[in-house]
């Protein structure tokens, strides 16, 4: 665009202010594009409503197999949504923290508007 066919150039200027760096957008979009699948929408809800659950009984609560859970948990720990504790021979998971509730909330109220 050129110039002269700024209408507001302080608005502008607020708003290339107001920018987060590109490598916190690209962080963000990652995250959100992660929120965005069904499934891993639906495990992370489930996570939510119950806290804490092993591989088994999450599986089973979003009706799926434990290796499609596993594997969805593996993309969703390297985004720091979710957190492991191993106990034993199980592994289980909750939200990382109020953060990822606080996505999951208000992507899920905005979208019942």
């Amino acid at each position: 665009m050129a110039p002269s066919e700024v209408t507001d150039p302080a608005a502008v200027e607020r708003a290339r202010a107001g920018l987060p760096p590109s490598y916190l957008i690209a962080e963000a979009s990652k995250l959100l594009k992660a929120v965005a699948d069904p499934t891993r929408m639906r495990l992370l809800s489930a996570l939510r409503a119950a806290g804490e659950l092993c591989v088994g009984d999450l599986a089973a609560a979003v009706a799926m197999s434990e290796s499609a859970v596993s594997h969805q948990l593996r993309l969703l720990r390297r985004l720091k949504l979710v957190t492991p504790r191993k106990a034993s021979r199980q592994v289980f998971y909750r939200l990382s923290d109020e953060h990822v509730a606080t996505i999951l909330d208000f992507a899920l109220e905005h979208a019942g508007e």
